[in-house]
């Protein structure tokens, strides 16, 4: 089996609808290969992956749409009210988008890529940003992404508050990174602060 060199690797993180999203697409549009921990965590959850098995096994079929997909709406309101739920659903589902991660990982580094971006809410929490080599922190105000959040979940304001309240501190996240994108203003000073990190990201000789 062939190896590439490993890629260096970027952790882009943030609070909870603070622009991730966002700020992985400028990096994108710069030719920055972006590995997406959200969509990774659609796919270990797809019909027929064991990892779906085993969440229907511990939380019922009840959380299931009727074409037998994961109703990942309907499982998140669950297991935002319940911590320890929550953590039996990062049990199932943690190690094996962290597996599918290397794995892009590695094809990007077999298709000649120097570097990567590794988009993941829960980098700091997880503690993975130690073993990468910069963290990116996406910031905004908490107002900012209460708007956002119940715009984009179509949550009341309790269930919003409710799902920023269960993450880490955003000031925490901020003290682990290497550099930070205040995303609380305007889309074009979003993308002149991605511009002014790049740079720094080709640059490095890993």
């Amino acid at each position: 089996m062939v190896h590439a060199r490993p890629v260096r690797t970027y952790g882009l993180t943030g609070g909870i609808a603070s622009g991730k999203s966002t700020v992985a697409r400028r990096f994108t549009e710069l030719g920055v290969p972006v590995v997406d921990a959200d969509a990774l965590a659609r796919r270990v959850v797809e019909p027929g992956q064991p990892a779906l098995a085993e969440i229907i096994e511990r939380f019922g079929a009840d959380v299931l749409n009727p074409d037998g997909t994961l109703d990942r709406q309907r499982l998140g309101a669950r297991v935002f009210a319940a911590p320890a739920e929550r953590a039996e659903l990062e049990r199932i589902t943690h190690p094996r988008i962290v597996a599918l991660g290397r794995a892009e990982l590695e094809r990007h580094a077999l298709a000649g890529a120097r570097y990567a971006l590794y988009e993941a809410a829960l980098l700091v929490e997880k503690r993975l940003h130690e073993a990468m080599d910069g963290l990116i922190v996406v910031a905004a105000p908490p107002e900012v992404q209460l708007a956002r959040l119940m715009a984009r979940d179509r949550l009341d304001r309790a269930a919003a508050e409710g799902r920023l309240a269960a993450q880490l501190p955003l000031a925490d996240k901020i003290r682990e990174a290497s550099w930070v994108i205040d995303n609380g203003g305007s889309p074009a000073a979003t993308t002149a602060r991605v511009a002014e990190i790049w740079p720094a990201l080709e640059a490095a000789d890993g």
